[in-house]
């Protein structure tokens, strides 16, 4: 009995000092239940394959995410591998938070990544590459079948045949006489300012009017956002919702597809189509968003991944990002939830995005007139400055105000950082 006991003893010490060989890497995301319980298998199957690894996941909400990245910087934190919000990267990198993934990630998932997905993971300043994903994105006008075919709207095939200006506030206010449509448009204002929603979807309306959230040569946003063409599509859009043309923020952000299905249109994100196709079936169809000036102009980039300087295992945080990217759980979970490719071998295996696909016009966008927000380390106060003027002109605002207050509230955040240099030495 006794020997027995102590070989138990020696036993456990063995095992108690394997598991204290493990490597373990800290792996920080978001997303919702479904993406949430996705993750925890995909780290069971890494561990599975890698049994000297353990793979931690540190959930941090949607809505909440840059202010737990923020408390992991502060407590000295941060996790090996991280999921960031595309336009924020160079935020990051600047910081010194980033490096570069190229030499970490396998080269065949390298050589995968679609040219808009390099473009979402590149620094502009070296040109190198430092995030990763399996996905891209895209927002497209969704349209009820059944309401347009009553006003006689014209429907769009491609993105070379997009609806005007013209036609689309004229097809807003016929449906807004039309018998069961509560709202023309969903344009998912219960997103709220707290999210990345409102410059990522409303600022290619921007662009497509002529401006821009900033001029991307002087980096300056004094004259740019403030500029005639800014300040008349956002008073435009303050008619939208002064009309009553829009769904409000108070009534959520499922209005396109809720029963009865009381809003018309929905500006949306590709994400978006599965659920509301289950609901709609055959009265669904998928446009291009409307060109609102010279030019058609759409957002792109996702939640991608990078690994963090702080990592002390790099090789094994660019093996777990290898993995997970090739990985057939997630691919099919991403596919479910008509992930938009970013991967090319995504793409051949998704029929949604494929010529002739329900979803092809996004697809299409892409090449098209997919326009990313502006790489530069002040994006955080441009984007906060932006959403915060897009709230105060849909609350009744003059939106020329505004958008100069916000227009200077960025430049002051430039100037405060001595222009990022060496973003300064762009112009």
């Amino acid at each position: 009995m006794g020997k027995r006991l102590l070989s138990i003893l020696m036993a456990s010490a063995a095992l108690g000092g394997v598991a204290e060989a493990k490597t373990v890497i800290h792996v920080m995301h978001q997303g919702d239940p479904g993406w949430v319980a996705t993750y925890g298998e995909i780290a069971k199957r890494f561990e599975a394959a890698n049994p000297d690894v353990d793979v931690e996941l540190i959930y941090a909400p949607h809505d909440a995410y840059n202010e737990k990245f923020s408390a992991a910087v502060m407590s000295k934190q941060l996790p090996d591998v991280m999921e960031l919000d595309a336009p924020f990267l160079a935020n990051y990198v600047w910081s010194g938070y980033l490096q570069p993934i190229r030499p970490l990630v396998d080269k065949d998932v390298i050589g995968d990544m679609t040219e808009s997905n390099i473009a979402q993971g590149t620094y502009p300043i070296d040109k190198d590459l430092y995030a990763v994903g399996l996905t891209d994105s895209s927002v497209v006008l969704y349209g009820n079948k059944k309401y347009l075919e009553a006003i006689g709207a014209r429907i769009p095939k491609s993105v070379d045949d997009a609806w005007t200006r013209e036609e689309f506030e004229g097809y807003l206010e016929k449906l807004s006489k039309l018998d069961g449509v509560k709202w023309p448009i969903d344009t998912f204002r219960g997103y709220g300012i707290k999210t990345e929603w409102i410059t990522y979807a409303y600022g290619p309306i921007l662009q497509s009017a002529g401006c821009d959230l900033i001029d991307r040569k002087t980096w300056k946003s004094v004259g740019t956002l403030d500029s005639d063409p800014c300040v008349e599509a956002l008073t435009m859009m303050q008619k939208w919702v002064t009309n009553r043309w829009v769904v409000p923020q108070s009534s959520g952000t499922n209005q396109f597809f809720a029963e009865g299905h009381p809003a018309a249109l929905a500006l949306g994100g590709h994400w978006f189509y599965a659920e509301a196709a289950a609901s709609m079936k055959d009265d669904i169809v998928v446009m291009p968003l409307p060109k609102f000036g010279p030019r058609g102009a759409s957002p792109n980039g996702t939640w991608i991944w990078g690994i963090t300087t702080a990592s002390e295992h790099p090789d094994i945080a660019g093996k777990f990002v290898s993995f997970m990217l090739k990985d057939k759980l997630y691919r099919d979970y991403a596919r479910e939830d008509s992930g938009y490719p970013g991967l090319k071998s995504f793409a051949a295996d998704s029929p949604l995005y494929a010529a002739g696909g329900p979803m092809a016009v996004a697809f299409e966008q892409a090449s098209k007139t997919a326009i990313a927000r502006p790489p530069h380390p002040a994006y955080p106060a441009i984007t906060s400055a932006f959403m915060g003027a897009v709230d105060e002109i849909f609350n009744g605002g003059d939106a020329k105000a505004a958008l100069s207050k916000a227009a200077e509230k960025i430049d002051e955040d430039i100037e405060e950082n001595d222009g990022y240099p060496p973003f300064d030495e762009q112009q």
